[in-house]
């Protein structure tokens, strides 16, 4: 079992940045892949990006490549997304989830965590 936590999001305005985190709670991370999807109102829950526990390789989408960097703390249990260049198309419930590195399919989710981009 893995418990996931995100926090960070909030208002922001086009162009501007912002820090999302997951922190992360259970028995052996190290064998679990952790990923950031987004949903907007009345569209399909799309991926972001991905890292392994190690730290790497790391996966993003083709939407966020170049602005967004995914990392994490291993000291904190903790996975960030860096938000930079923020556009109003980003504006979404972010989620971080969790897979097992032998799975594909993402079985624990966290709660989410609001991100609206004003212009």
């Amino acid at each position: 079992q893995v418990h996931l936590v995100e926090s960070g999001g909030g208002p922001v305005q086009a162009g501007g940045s912002l820090r999302l985190s997951c922190l992360a709670s259970g028995r052996t991370l190290s064998r679990y892949v952790i990923g950031w999807f987004r949903q907007a109102p009345e569209q399909e829950r799309e991926f972001v990006a991905q890292v392994t526990w190690s730290g790497l390789p790391t996966f993003y989408s083709d939407s966020v490549k170049g602005r967004f960097t995914i990392a994490r703390d291993n000291t904190k249990n903790t996975v960030y997304l860096q938000m930079t260049s923020l556009k109003p198309e980003d504006t979404a419930v972010y989620y971080c989830a969790a897979r097992e590195t032998d799975s594909t399919l993402f079985t624990f989710w966290g709660q989410g965590t609001q991100v609206t981009v004003s212009s």
